[in-house]
């Protein structure tokens, strides 16, 4: 209900800017052109320059209805310059198109038509992106979206099409010199600040192109240095909540109530009011601090000696380098007997108790956390493309490029925990305000808020605890080569022929490097604990506030910072070595250093050859295509697995598994699919125009689940839980789908369109969840999770979207997409993670001689990312959220531009909870207003 009150909020804030600029409008009326008729536009379109949000509209729709199959697109502005700062941003005002995003709010994962990135592949020039994360989904983060000209988003399905993708098919496009021929160029500077951190950045981005020789040679340039600090309040679970054992329900038996079941009545039995009760288990708040650096380089040649050759060499380089520090207080009231006292229950949930044990495991002890993560990503993209006419009624296209993403971070990550030794009370209750009300007080005096705040606490008041270092080492790299054929037939209703082959090789390898395997990670917790103060060094600096910190939560909690820097704390450690160790021995720092972790490394090759023809057909009112494409695939995957020989008890919730040495494990799998697909566009009317197509499509599993690693980094703190990562064998997604879109074109640049689609989908990838098992291990059972092929899946859905763009000057753009899904999984039913229900926009914008102003609310409704977390129906969901967005800008003179620009203007946070109760939150992110100035200059 929250969204939908802000995004009527934003709708009527967008309305009010219009209806201010109505004036404005009507000065300039009397001097615009009549309307063109619609049966005229595109002849409107190639023959006059428009440029800003009306010219990046017109070539959208222009490409929209030119489409063989149903697609929608964006536009640059102009050259250099998009409607948003980041592509994923620009793709969410898209019919069916919602986002994901990063750290400091920016877009990063794209889903289509609901379906979550997993089933959406994303092209730069029709060539495969070679991404850093452990699967094919590509982060936007990475590519500035000054270095593309344009996007399309590809719902229908063709045989000429790249495949992999089920949701939508997004191939982003850089501009060509001959775009507009001579030279052209553009310089932009931006300073950017964010209201709730109250930080800085900038950019400097610059294109340039020009044709040569008689228009046979053109080059094109382009950089973007950027540098942007942001922040993110952030809260949430960190491990899970507590949820009792529950005989009545077969996916609960064993319950994860790691300390024994909670047990109100202490008497020590797990009686039927008790069975499936939730109580808080862990939880965590605080700020993530990133300081993001992005630099790319785009270079294009183009030959064009004749009307029948053009050879094309370009290349895309970019870095990434974002890292973060995390400043967070954790709480771990996992209940254990005798811990928790005068417990309230309300619905099944335990919301308030107190903690009052003296005994020093058995109290709260709050810990302070520092979490960093060391992202650097480097990736790259070079082709050749070659287009040959050899006569006219022959074309021949050929294609070569390499990908590359390279990510290392292993062994530079941090979660790093130093944890309270001072005797306390403490009461936690559960607010519905995404942080629960904590009070923490010491036997001597102090309280926990109080005493952060006046800086009350040093070093002694701290122990050594948890120390994990960790990070991947990822190297993923494309080659690929197409071969195609176009073939004018002009016989009946046959008027070309398409066919072609193309093999694509992908290697990509994930080296784990961290330090939770050997037993570092613990090495200075539990009964090795030191205390903070005897390592000498200053190691917690300081006591400090962020501005604006969870100002938006309502509940009692901390909200004052200790920092503690790692590197510092690290010396610290190492300068320790030679002191006496409880047990024997004595401290060595390289004990808990980072090693390779082999357990959850992998290697993945995978050789695809695909063929396809095609058939494109046009007859009186009408044209489409059908084709088929034959993809085979041979995957090879290789993993490591050590079996667990003993667990080590170092205390309540630390626990040390002890394995034997790792074994390699190696798995093949191959297969090949036909994927048919027909097309049909018919035009009713000169402005009326139905489409329909029918396609089998197919979507690879994502690249670590094709690898046979297994993880039991939880048994760490309690909980005995083995995960596998996935296996060679798991099979693709497919899916058949059938789209209808009916698109009425009833001005220039304006479009109705209603469309609706239907997908069948088998061997969606999920979950399963086995309890209780016997891996192995003596005097233990653990929980199994591991990625299996569900049965099938089903989804339904309509888009609407409407683009108006009248003769004053005044626009309007709106989206609304509802989708209907389930899946079953061993005949069970059940929801099918991250499928949005609906997504809608809204967005008003005025374009006129020098002026531009537009305003977008787009709205994401809730929806399930993880099924059975606390068993069967008890699902993680994201909570709806409306982003809203503006800019205006004024076109001083031909050559001079100044622009503004704000995002999140309704300060909305993104949050996950389980099943929608606000009481058991999984997540909070907060990631403030930010405002951007601009400057550009052409030349």
């Amino acid at each position: 209900m929250k969204c939908r009150q802000t995004f009527r909020r934003a709708a009527l804030a967008s309305a009010g800017i219009a209806a201010l600029l109505t004036a404005g409008a009507g000065f300039a009326q009397n001097a615009e052109p009549a309307a063109v008729p619609a049966e005229e536009a595109d002849e409107v379109i190639q023959e006059v320059t428009i440029v800003g949000v009306r010219g990046s509209i017109a070539r959208a729709v222009k490409l929209k209805r030119d489409a063989a199959t149903v697609q929608d697109s964006i536009s640059a502005l102009e050259l250099g310059m998009f409607p948003d700062d980041n592509v994923a941003d620009s793709l969410s005002h898209i019919t069916g198109v919602s986002i994901s995003r990063t750290a400091g709010g920016e877009g990063q994962s794209v889903s289509v038509r609901g379906l979550g990135p997993e089933y959406t592949l994303s092209t730069f020039n029709g060539r495969i992106l070679a991404t850093d994360g452990a699967g094919r989904d590509f982060a936007y983060d990475v590519l500035p979206a000054d270095v593309i000209s344009g996007a399309d988003v590809i719902k229908g399905a063709e045989a000429a099409n790249t495949e992999g993708a089920i949701g939508g098919l997004i191939n982003l496009r850089s501009a060509s010199p001959f775009d507009k021929r001579g030279q052209q160029g553009i310089l932009r500077v931006e300073g950017d600040y964010n209201q709730m951190s109250e930080l800085d950045g900038r950019k400097f981005s610059g294109v340039y192109s020009n044709t040569f020789g008689g228009d046979k040679f053109g080059v094109l340039f382009g950089v973007v240095l950027e540098e942007r600090d942001s922040r993110t309040d952030v809260a949430g679970n960190d491990g899970g909540w507590t949820r009792n054992a529950d005989p009545t329900d077969e996916s609960w038996l064993w319950g994860n109530a790691w300390g024994g079941s909670i047990d109100p009545n202490e008497n020590g039995v797990l009686d039927p009011e008790e069975y499936g009760l939730i109580g808080p288990g862990q939880f965590r708040v605080g700020s993530i601090l990133e300081k993001k650096k992005r630099t790319a380089y785009t270079a294009k040649f183009e030959w064009r000696p004749n009307e029948d050759f053009t050879l094309v060499v370009d290349g895309l380089k970019t870095k990434l380098d974002s890292p973060q520090v995390g400043y967070q207080q954790s709480f771990y009231p996992l209940y254990a007997p005798g811990r928790w006292s005068n417990m309230v229950i309300e619905d099944g949930i335990v919301t308030s108790f107190d903690m009052t044990n003296p005994d020093p495991e058995m109290r709260l002890n709050p810990e302070l956390l520092n979490q960093t993560t060391f992202r650097v990503v480097d990736t790259d993209l070079y082709g050749v493309n070659a287009k040959w006419r050899v006569s006219d009624s022959l074309t021949l296209t050929g294609d070569v490029y390499k990908s590359t993403s390279s990510r290392k971070s292993g062994g530079q990550d941090s979660y790093v925990v130093l944890r309270m030794n001072q005797p306390n009370s403490a009461s936690i209750s559960l607010s519905g305000a995404r942080v629960p009300n904590v009070d923490v007080n010491f036997d001597d005096g102090r309280d926990l808020a109080t005493g952060l705040a006046n800086g009350a606490f040093s070093d002694s008041d701290f122990n050594t605890h948890y120390f994990s270092l960790s990070g991947d080492n990822i190297e993923d790299e494309i080659t690929g080569t197409t071969f195609a054929a176009d073939w004018t037939v002009g016989r009946g209703w046959i008027e070309s022929v398409e066919f072609g082959v193309s093999r694509t090789d992908r290697k990509k390898s994930r080296d784990l490097v961290n330090n939770s395997l050997t037993g570092g990670a613990d090495y200075y917790s539990g009964n090795y604990a030191i205390n903070v103060g005897d390592l000498g060094g200053g190691v917690v600096s300081q006591s400090f506030a962020l501005p604006n910190f969870m100002d938006e939560v309502s509940s009692d909690f901390p909200r004052t910072f200790l920092a503690f820097d790692v590197p510092a704390y690290q010396a610290a450690l190492a300068a320790y070595n030679g002191n006496a160790r409880p047990g024997g021995g004595t401290y060595d720092y390289a004990a808990a250093a980072p090693v390779w972790n082999p357990l959850q490394s992998y290697r993945v090759s995978e050789e695809t050859w695909s063929g396809f023809m095609q058939a494109n057909l046009a007859g009186d009112r009408w044209s489409g295509n059908v084709g088929v494409r034959v993809v085979q695939t041979n995957t090879s995957s290789q993993a490591w697995d050590a079996k667990i020989l003993n667990i080590i008890e170092n205390g309540a919730f630390n626990y040390t598994a002890v394995y034997a040495d790792p074994t390699s494990v190696t798995q093949d799998n191959e297969y090949t699919y036909w994927l048919p697909s027909a097309n049909l566009s018919f035009s009713l009317t000169e402005t009326l125009r139905l489409r329909l197509g029918a396609a089998r499509t197919m979507a690879r599993p994502s690249v670590e689940t094709l690898a046979p690693t297994n993880t039991t980094e939880s048994v760490s703190w309690g909980e005995f839980t083995q995960i596998y990562g996935g296996n060679a064998d798991l099979k693709p997604y497919s899916a058949d789908q059938v789209d209808v879109s009916l698109e009425w074109y009833f001005g220039p640049n304006s479009i109705f369109n209603f469309a609706a689609f239907r997908k069948h989908i088998e061997n969606q990838i999920t979950s399963s969840w086995e309890p209780g098992q016997d891996i192995g291990v003596p005097g233990y059972l653990f929980n199994i999770s591991r990625p299996i092929n569900g049965d099938y899946a089903r989804v339904r859905g309509i888009e609407v979207g409407l683009q108006h763009f009248m003769d004053n000057g005044f626009g309007l753009r709106a989206q609304y997409t509802r989708n209907w899904s389930n899946s079953w999984v061993g005949g069970e039913e059940r929801p099918l993670e991250g499928i949005a229900p609906s997504v809608y926009s809204l967005g008003l914008f005025y374009d006129r001689g020098p002026i531009s102003v537009g305003m977008n609310a787009d709205y994401t409704d809730g929806y399930v990312t993880a099924i059975n977390v606390l068993g069967g129906g008890y699902n993680e969901v994201a909570d709806d959220i409306t982003w809203v967005t503006a800019h205006a800008s004024y076109k001083v003179n031909d050559k001079i531009n100044i622009s503004l620009e704000g995002r999140n203007l309704l300060d909305e946070a993104q949050t996950y909870s389980i099943n929608g109760n606000p009481l058991l939150s999984q997540g909070y992110y907060r990631y403030g207003r930010s405002m951007k100035l601009g400057l550009s200059y052409r030349f």
